[in-house]
């Protein structure tokens, strides 16, 4: 049995978190739970930890009401481990540790809204393909209502993801335009409003996404006249479930600019990252569409 050490600073937030995710382990199952992967064996073997060591890490993250254990077999009874509200809170602190060890670990602390190719950040986005969307709802438009990242109508969606849209340029934050990759969005945004007619054809839904708010979203897009939606990931979700690269500006978690060809089935088939030529990307997410149509 894993043995707990309580730390004694019952005032202390942090000291108190740490008590219940202080575990790597217990963070790294979280993490895959973010993904979808909520079962034993697969967890099991994501992780490569013994199964005794994941038993007891469940069984703590469970009685800590991280997780919530969800039947999904009868005979035998076994066990799916999902997020629960408390556990979902968490998702923050997952993209902030993903963000520092992207900008101070394997990079050289930079503020910035791309990636080198080649990179292991560039690694860790392009191996998103094959990998599936997990389902998932986030909030659009001016009443937040919910959408799948993935048209359920269409053989294709292609997902941009951009650090942030304005309406008025006074909303950019302080040194936006400093910011290696940040800027473009709204050219990125009106160059897929401009050939959203052919993505039509192509037979793909086009939706944007980023971590601004739906509100904030909503008057970009009313101003552009944009034909198809801009999905908020404010709370996270889309970002922790495929780790996408993030940075922080304004005081404000930003989703560096990528973009994803997905399948109807949800399965990830094309990754453009880093996007250093906007309107050469959109293109290219056409030509991959047009590409995967063909018999």
């Amino acid at each position: 049995m894993a043995r707990r050490t309580h730390l004694g600073d019952a005032n202390c937030s942090i000291a108190q978190a740490l008590d219940v995710v202080g575990d790597w382990w217990t963070l790294l199952i979280v993490r895959d739970a973010a993904r979808g992967v909520d079962r034993f064996d697969d967890l099991q073997r994501e992780l490569g930890v013994s199964r005794k060591v994941l038993a007891e890490r469940l069984r703590l993250l469970v009685e800590a009401d991280v997780l919530a254990r969800e039947p999904y077999q009868e005979r035998p009874v076994r066990y799916a481990y999902r997020l629960t509200p408390r556990g979902r809170a968490l998702l923050p602190v997952l993209i902030a540790l993903q963000d520092w060890g992207d900008q101070w670990v394997l990079g050289d602390g930079t503020t910035t809204g791309t990636a080198a190719d080649g990179s292991p950040e560039a690694e860790r986005v392009h191996a998103l393909t094959g990998t599936r969307v997990p389902a998932l709802l986030l909030p659009a438009g001016p009443d937040g209502e919910p959408l799948d990242p993935v048209a359920a109508d269409r053989p294709f969606t292609v997902l941009y993801c951009f650090p942030g849209a304005f309406a008025r340029p006074a909303s950019c934050p302080p040194g936006w335009g400093d910011i290696p990759g940040a800027a473009g969005c709204t050219l990125e945004s009106c160059t897929y409003r401009d050939r959203s007619a052919e993505f039509t054809a192509a037979g793909a839904a086009v939706h944007g996404v980023s971590a601004q708010r739906p509100d904030e979203q909503a008057e970009f897009a009313e101003r552009e006249r944009l034909p198809f939606p801009l999905l908020s990931d404010a709370e996270l979700p889309l970002s922790a479930a495929l780790r996408l690269p993030t940075f922080r500006a304004g005081g404000a978690v930003r989703l560096k600019r990528l973009t994803l060809v997905v399948g109807a089935d949800r399965v990830i088939r094309r990754v453009f990252y880093p996007v250093t030529d906007v309107t050469a990307s959109v293109a290219e997410a056409l030509e991959a569409v047009r590409t995967a149509s063909r018999p």
